[in-house]
């Protein structure tokens, strides 16, 4: 898209000024949108030196770009740190190679596919919850996170992370900010050695279980009914160890960390208003009593409130608040 060369009305370049006070003061790229957004409307663009995309928010805009002309757009854009690291995840792929990786994957996130990971879950969550010491303060972000890595690793790669965790720890939170937005974002080239130890680090861990599962599969064979992620695409022979480990990193990063911060802002808004942590404690009680097995599919669809209570806060803090797309052509 093109940028804009006209200038600015004194309204809009008074917004400008606002959101560059907003980047230095706040350091934060969503304040900066949320101004602009509140000044200008559901369709803008940020002029600043190396850094001019064009912003659009709402429904309307949402389909046309990832429904409706996804076409005409590309995710992928070689000088940003996510496709550096994601190589060919299905994240970072367009067209047909990106729906038949998508297609490869997405059967083991169906509903049908998740349900009988419960018991996975509830072992997890209470491998770390039973560590907590009454009467101490504990960060629910690394605590969600921890829970939320040894569910990921458990149910889709069908790997125990938990001799590891310590030692991966620093090297997943490295890769977390690796592409979180920063100076990047206004001069892709800019230098970050800081990040290879990390990158090299994950990649050995994710290399050697993919190795180890291709060397179980070709000893035991067809004995193994495996159907989660792992299994499923170092079964598939168009699948080399490269792009395998590609769409295991990409789960990694972007599966886990939503979950993450979706888990901590559903403790921390229960935490600030202590009649929906009573409602929703109440309801649980109703619905499971002190049953101490995971619950079942009828019982799940019953905890209407903490259903409720999980939507308001997906839609109050989006795991996600931004989506980037290149324009391929003129729309």
């Amino acid at each position: 898209m093109n940028s804009i060369s006209k200038p600015l009305p004194t309204a809009e370049a008074e917004t400008g000024l606002t959101v560059i006070r907003a980047l230095l003061r706040e350091r934060s790229l969503l304040t900066a949108l949320t101004i602009t957004h509140d000044a200008v409307g559901n369709a803008f663009q940020i002029t600043l030196p190396r850094f001019q995309p064009a912003v659009f928010s709402g429904p309307d805009s949402n389909r046309q770009i990832l429904v409706s002309d996804r076409s005409k757009f590309s995710w992928r854009s070689a000088g940003d740190p996510v496709t550096r690291l994601l190589g060919k995840g299905v994240l970072v792929t367009d067209g047909e190679e990106h729906d038949y990786l998508r297609s490869i994957m997405n059967p083991t996130l169906q509903r049908k596919y998740v349900l009988p990971y419960v018991e996975a879950f509830w072992k997890r969550t209470d491998q770390i919850v039973s560590g907590w010491e009454n009467g101490k303060q504990y960060d629910m972000l690394v605590e969600m996170r921890r829970i939320a890595l040894l569910i990921l690793f458990d149910t889709l790669f069908k790997v125990d992370l938990t001799p590891h965790l310590d030692r991966l720890w620093e090297t997943i939170l490295q890769l977390l900010e690796f592409i979180a937005p920063g100076s990047w974002i206004f001069w892709s080239g800019i230098p970050r050695p800081k990040y290879r130890k990390a990158i090299r680090e994950m990649d050995r861990y994710l290399y050697g279980i993919i190795q180890t599962r291709r060397e179980t599969l070709e000893r035991y064979g067809n004995e193994i009914d495996g159907d989660d992620l792992l299994t499923l695409l170092v079964r598939n022979p168009r699948m080399s160890d490269e792009l395998i480990r590609d769409q295991l990193l990409t789960i990694l990063i972007a599966g886990h960390d939503t979950s993450t911060a979706l888990l901590a802002w559903v403790l921390f808004l229960l935490g600030s208003h202590s009649h929906a942590l009573a409602q929703a404690g109440l309801e649980a009680h109703q619905v499971l009593g002190d049953r101490q097995a995971p619950p079942d599919d009828d019982q799940l669809d019953k905890l209407e409130y903490l259903d409720q209570v999980i939507k308001e806060t997906l839609r109050m803090y989006p795991p996600i608040h931004v989506g980037n797309r290149i324009a391929a052509e003129d729309t």
